[in-house]
């Protein structure tokens, strides 16, 4: 039994210690993606949590604003063992940002990533797990996301979002009045859909987009799934745009060959300004793909 015991201490030490080693490394390396392109670092105060920002020196004002928000990042270690913290291996949707046609663009991280010390506060497990897409989260983005609009003098708002950050974009764009687009990579836009699908385990403390579709049914949106996604698949995004009536149904393009990473970025220019003459029209996107 001590044996056993030992094991079992041995292995849990073990995956806390890979749920924090890089864990420099990976803030580290968000911050000279940003760095690299000038762009310099906002703490947000946004009650529950602070949220990290990074923004271009250059935009002083402009009338919309360009918000991406970035994906669930590290939440977990193996199929039974959260992160210890959140902050993603690759920031894609910070390299979204970078990469924005107009250049009216900022880029927020998700509760939890990029921050330590005491702008960790609020930051439970729970919150890039089960409660990823929480009242509290979204309370927190959608403050995080006033901070920004008013800091850059926004009358209109532009949300994307990258995987679990295109929930959080549709979850903070139900409520508001002020967003002229709302645009989703690989969106996780109905999670019991998702969990379903993939066999996972329901996100029993998180809203889900899907039922907040009536505050969504007036906004002009876009959402781009990778045919070959193995993440956050096609039938998602469908499950969630059979929620709106046929005449209010959005835009699912799907492009082949791009999976949940691949090749976004190197094409989102082209991407971004992809607009679908009939919103109710799912279709597939072949041209910008080559």
């Amino acid at each position: 039994m001590g044996r056993q015991v030992a094991i079992s201490i041995l292995g849990a030490f073990l995956l806390v210690a890979c749920s924090t080693v890089g864990l420099d490394e990976r803030r580290a390396a968000s911050a000279r993606v940003a760095a690299d392109a000038g762009w310099h670092r906002l703490n947000l105060d946004a009650g529950t949590f602070v949220l990290a920002a990074f923004v271009p020196p250059e935009l002083r004002r402009t009338d919309t604003l360009r918000i991406y928000i970035e994906g669930d990042g590290l939440a977990w270690i193996d199929g039974a063992t959260p992160s210890f913290d959140p902050t993603p291996l690759d920031p894609l949707a910070l390299r979204l940002a970078l990469r924005d046609p107009a250049g009216a663009a900022v880029y927020l991280a998700r509760p939890c990533q990029y921050v330590s010390g005491a702008e960790r506060r609020g930051c439970e497990a729970k919150y890039w797990t089960s409660h990823r897409f929480s009242p509290e989260v979204i309370d927190a983005t959608n403050l995080a996301v006033d901070r920004l609009k008013a800091r850059f003098g926004a009358n209109r708002l532009v949300l994307v979002g990258y995987s679990g950050g295109g929930a959080v974009a549709a979850l903070v764009a139900a409520g508001r009045h002020d967003v002229a687009r709302l645009i989703t990579v690989a969106g996780n836009l109905d999670h019991d859909a998702w969990t379903s699908d993939y066999r996972l385990s329901p996100l029993s403390g998180s809203l889900n987009p899907a039922d907040a579709w009536q505050g969504l049914a007036g906004i002009p949106q876009t959402h781009y799934v990778g045919s070959k996604d193995r993440n956050v698949g096609e039938a998602v995004a469908r499950a969630y745009a059979a929620r709106f009536p046929p005449d209010k149904r959005p835009a699912i393009i799907v492009v082949p060959e791009f999976d949940h990473h691949c090749c976004w970025v190197d094409r989102w220019p082209a991407l971004f300004e992809v607009r679908p003459a009939v919103p109710t029209v799912s279709k597939v996107l072949d041209g910008v793909a080559r």
